[in-house]
């Protein structure tokens, strides 16, 4: 395991990029610092030819991520200085929607605030039975700030985004499982990290390249890219995967299957 700072720990073992926040003792709220080393971490695994997947979660079994540190936050007063602090997050977030691989969101806790923000940044969520997720902010008399109000009109539609937003609700994992928030809930008294391995575990098979290919059309897809740039993007990535020696060895395999170049 690689203390990559007293914030946040990542290892990767088994072809799964392991990411903590390691705050437990504030429920692992995400100071500007939190952030910018999470968009670093993120940004430095990139390459590693050895990662299939991501997981991203909270110490402790408390909190994902409370939200945003408002004891940090509170020196952020100007217009100038707010622009900023969103900017930097959210560039530290899009680290992680710019992965090149699937990003899961291992929900340990409550995902408040910005933290519900961190967790809809990732590709997937999977809850632990007693964890919540609430958009809040406007508890706070604020809007989203790092691109997860966008993130969640395009995970669940803008009508249904727009009521959790306006409501400023808290959701538990059943509640956003049903709501598509989530994508999977760990059965009750079943440990999470099972239901994290349960999820990822058809990931773990598929060839490294074959889910970059998945990851970039599912990234152009999300940034809403015109059809002409979709189209290029999947044609690329076939054109890497078709002539690697993994297709032809798996084509191979195949009844019948004849190879003819």
């Amino acid at each position: 395991m690689s203390d990559i700072s007293k914030l946040l720990i990542a290892e990767v073992a088994g072809g799964v990029l392991n990411v903590i926040i390691n705050r437990p003792e504030k429920r692992n709220a995400l100071s500007r610092a939190v952030l910018a080393e999470l968009g670093r971490t993120f940004r430095d695994f990139a390459a590693a030819g050895e990662v299939k997947v991501a997981v991203l979660r909270g110490a402790g079994d408390r909190c994902f991520a409370a939200g945003g540190d408002l004891h940090d936050l509170a020196t952020v007063r100007t217009p100038e200085q707010t622009r900023t602090m969103a900017d930097e997050a959210h560039d530290a977030l899009d680290a992680i929607r710019d992965f090149p691989f699937p990003v899961v969101a291992a929900l340990n806790g409550d995902a408040l605030g910005g933290g519900a923000e961190l967790a809809v940044a990732c590709d997937f969520r999977v809850a632990a039975n007693h964890a919540r997720i609430g958009f809040i902010q406007g508890r706070l008399n604020i809007s989203t700030a790092w691109g997860g109000g966008g993130d969640l009109m395009r995970l669940i539609g803008v009508s249904p985004a727009l009521r959790l937003l306006a409501a400023s609700e808290r959701l538990d994992a059943q509640a956003a499982l049903r709501a598509g928030v989530v994508d999977a809930v760990a059965m009750a008294q079943e440990p999470l990290q099972a239901a994290v391995d349960r999820f990822i575990a058809p990931f773990l098979q598929q060839a490294p390249q074959v889910l970059r290919a998945f990851k970039a059309l599912a990234r152009a897809m999300r940034r809403g890219l015109p059809a002409s740039e979709v189209r290029a993007v999947e044609a690329r990535h076939l054109v890497e995967t078709w002539v690697h020696p993994d297709h032809w060895q798996a084509a191979d395999k195949i009844p019948g299957a004849r190879r003819t170049s």
